[in-house]
């Protein structure tokens, strides 16, 4: 047998031993058996308690995937579990293409926004390069991560900002990981592998993981602030907007009441958290790093030359350019991505198909990922999964129901999809004003109600928000050791302390 290869082995090997190889790849032995029992439960499920109690477990069975994701990307076992829901007929292709449909906007910006993304990673991280190695204070930079995430989610798009945030942390994680095993390198040299980082510098790269969790989950809880605020921050905020027929300003003032508090409340919570180094916080950048950092820019500054100028030139005037076209909204978000991809490859010299095609491999699986995301909120959907909650919360009266509708969105939204349940909630609350049931004053409370339960509680899991689940599911989550329950854990002082600032808000200033 070829040691190497292990050709003699595969050879040798029966078809059932064949089959369980393949059967999710290099995932864990128990993550395997697990899934197989889900897949064999679920028919069972159907057949002694019906169809509304599989759906639940189902819904459990798709966050343990998510939760996984560094033991095996979702998509081949959620996916698994999607195919088996509407072979059950928990819900069908119909569904599940309107869920899409729906959502067709995010498609389309994960698509070509985060490609539009990787085309100016050159640039972004140069400039942030430098930001970093200048601003030494790790409050500081937390704070201006946090309240650049929040101002930007605010008139842009919390995934655009998300991407930007994931693009300029990988960039300074290769530059570190590309020096520390350069002593090593014997071999193709591979982000992923730490084999080859030389043992002097393993101490400094668990500090620099630390650091880099820190300074992601304080930017994406930002976004989460910022999208909150605004029509055009999040995508249920829009619908909202539309049903109540409210512009720019006027959605601001009416969430203003819940949103403003929340807003200063988390910007707060990034700066105590860092400053108290409370809760897996408070991890600095190690000297030696810093150093590489500042090494590293002034190494790229001195090899530039004047096409190098240009390509940078070129990459900053369309960054004005994307936030020109988000902030006035000239365009759906993945089609200004599209036109953002056209400019750089056309004016930066990117031509060949391959280095273009190159592009587009972070977002593809986690596009084919949200489309098996949105086959589970069909079986929500079809199954009425909801249903129970929102009935309960209709039938509540005055502050009471307020509260009970931010609870209600709340809970949902960190477990299902915040657009979907935001859609669920106007669709019933529109129709109960319409039939005379609430007045025009509790009908627009019920609806900021409904925005900020959606997006504030929702940051408590990664599949709350889209643009969480994003940056769990890049490739930039594995090489810092952000794990599912590591965001959770991470993300839990934020949704606790931003939550009840929310609640209090709708109950006495709403």
């Amino acid at each position: 047998m070829d040691p190497q290869t292990g050709i003699g082995k595969t050879k040798q090997m029966g078809f059932g031993q064949a089959f369980k190889a393949n059967f999710l790849g290099n995932a864990p032995e128990w993550y395997k058996a697990t899934i197989l029992v889900f897949l064999v439960l679920n028919p069972i499920l159907m057949l002694t308690v019906g169809k509304y109690v599989t759906g639940w477990v189902l819904i459990v069975e798709f966050i343990f995937t998510l939760a996984m994701a560094l033991k095996c990307y979702p998509l081949p076992a959620g996916g698994l579990l999607a195919i088996e829901a509407v072979v059950l007929g928990l819900t069908n292709p119909y569904t599940i293409y309107h869920e899409v449909e729906m959502n067709l906007p995010v498609i389309l910006l994960l698509m070509f926004m985060v490609a539009g993304i990787y085309f100016m990673k050159e640039g972004l991280v140069y400039l942030f390069s430098k930001v970093l190695t200048k601003i030494r204070s790790k409050i500081m930079l937390a704070f201006l991560f946090s309240a650049m995430g929040a101002f930007l989610s605010a008139f842009l798009d919390a995934l655009t900002v998300t991407a930007v945030i994931i693009a300029v942390a990988y960039g300074f994680y290769n530059i570190f990981h590309r020096f520390a095993s350069s002593q090593k390198i014997l071999e193709k040299y591979d982000v992923n592998h730490d084999h080859i980082v030389d043992d002097t510098y393993k101490e400094d790269l668990e500090q620099y993981r630390g650091f880099l969790r820190n300074l992601m989950m304080h930017g994406a809880v930002g976004t989460a602030l910022g999208g909150a605020t605004t029509i055009v921050g999040e995508p249920q905020n829009l619908m909202i907007g539309s049903i109540m027929e409210w512009h720019f300003i006027e959605f601001f003032l009416h969430s203003a009441p819940v949103s403003i508090p929340v807003l200063i409340v988390g910007l707060l919570t990034c700066i105590t958290l860092e400053a108290t180094k409370f809760w897996g916080y408070g991890y600095q950048l190690p000297d030696t790093v810093r150093q590489v950092m500042e090494d590293d820019v002034k190494a790229k500054e001195a090899k530039m030359d004047t096409r190098a100028h240009v390509r940078l030139i070129i990459m900053a005037v369309c960054g004005v350019l994307l936030i020109f076209a988000l902030g006035l909204h000239l365009a759906e978000v993945g089609i200004i991505g599209l036109m953002i991809i056209i400019l750089l490859t056309a004016f930066n010299g990117v031509i060949e198909e391959g280095k273009i095609g190159h592009a587009f491999e972070e977002a593809l699986p986690f596009t084919a990922l949200l489309v098996v995301f949105f086959g589970i909120v069909a079986v929500i959907h079809d199954q009425g999964l909801f249903a129970p909650i929102i009935q309960w919360v209709l039938n509540m009266e005055g502050q009471n129901q307020l509260v009970a509708f931010f609870v209600a969105n709340g809970v949902l939204s960190a477990i299902s999809d915040n657009v979907f349940v935001a859609t669920v909630y106007m669709s019933e609350t529109q129709k109960a004003f319409q039939a005379g049931g609430i007045s025009l004053e509790q009908y627009e409370k019920m609806a900021v109600s409904i925005n900020m339960g959606t997006n504030i509680p929702s940051v408590a899991t990664p599949n709350g928000q889209a643009a969480f689940l994003f940056l769990l599911t890049s490739a930039l989550a594995p090489l810092i050791r952000l794990s599912y329950f590591e965001m959770v854990k991470l993300a839990l002082p934020y949704a606790i302390i931003m939550s009840i600032t929310g609640l209090l808000a709708t109950m006495y200033l709403l």
